[in-house]
């Protein structure tokens, strides 16, 4: 899937080490960089349900168009699709909504 990003603050956060770090801690920073590769190379949102891919799972109530993969917990990587051909994963935040 192509991955894009709500803002540009959250796509530096996303794509630079340093800038994760800084915000998240080492360990947080990984885990966002390994997200968005699994995210970028699977082909759909159907696959990573199917294959439980960073335990992605679809959200409920006023979420109910949004997905998650895990992060370090409690925090969670959320994103939508546009598109349903050519999926594209919007990013949206990473948040703690528990």
């Amino acid at each position: 899937m192509q991955v894009r990003y709500r803002t540009k603050t959250l796509e530096k956060e996303c794509t630079d080490a340093t800038a994760a770090s800084k915000k998240y801690g080492m360990d947080m920073a990984r885990k966002i960089q390994m997200r968005v590769d699994e995210i970028r190379a699977s082909e759909s949102v159907e696959q990573m349900l199917q294959f439980r891919i960073g335990r992605c799972h679809r959200l409920k109530g006023g979420r109910k168009v949004q997905y998650a993969v895990d992060l370090v917990h409690p925090y969670r990587l959320v994103f939508e699709i546009i598109g349903s051909e050519a999926q594209i994963a919007n990013i949206i935040e990473i948040v703690d909504y528990h």
